[in-house]
């Protein structure tokens, strides 16, 4: 089970840019927020990616970046990307191993059927590696302004 103050499940996955990223990566030298969504070009994880885009740089004040994680190809968040003109990587996860990692690859409720997707999330990575502050089954509406927030009060 996954616990603030415990290091963050390391991974590398393939992203947006063509490279691999790991989240070690980023130790020592960033913050990181990473937010898992369920799909590309859906209505809530457009909101909810505009909303870090919109907030993009005041993360960046604060020496942490975002990363996104959905199970899409590389093709369809470069389209999302484009579409919206996203300023963060989006990492893919296909086989939901890094999903698994986070405990967001969950049986979900659809409509009266059940299926397996992510269920949408976000963790704060301080640039120790350790898990800061991990928030789940994430409402869209006013969740960004909430991770800056915490990030601004407790990661400066």
């Amino acid at each position: 089970m996954l616990q603030e103050g415990n290091p963050a499940p390391d991974f590398t996955l393939s992203a947006s840019n063509g490279e691999k990223i790991s989240l070690s990566d980023y130790r020592g030298q960033k913050n990181v927020v990473l937010y898992f969504y369920p799909k590309d070009n859906t209505p809530g994880c457009t909101a909810e990616s505009c909303d870090f885009r919109d907030r993009s740089q005041d993360f960046s004040d604060l020496d942490t970046v975002i990363i996104g994680v959905s199970m899409d190809d590389l093709e369809s968040h470069q389209k999302f990307i484009d579409k919206y003109q996203l300023p963060f990587l989006l990492l893919s996860d296909p086989e939901a191993e890094v999903c698994r990692k986070y405990e967001v690859y969950q049986e979900k409720n659809m409509f009266g059927k059940k299926k397996w997707g992510i269920v949408r999330s976000t963790f704060i990575i301080d640039k120790e590696g350790k898990l800061a502050r991990s928030w789940r089954k994430v409402k869209v509406d006013g969740h960004v302004d909430e991770a800056l927030s915490w990030v601004r009060e407790h990661l400066q």
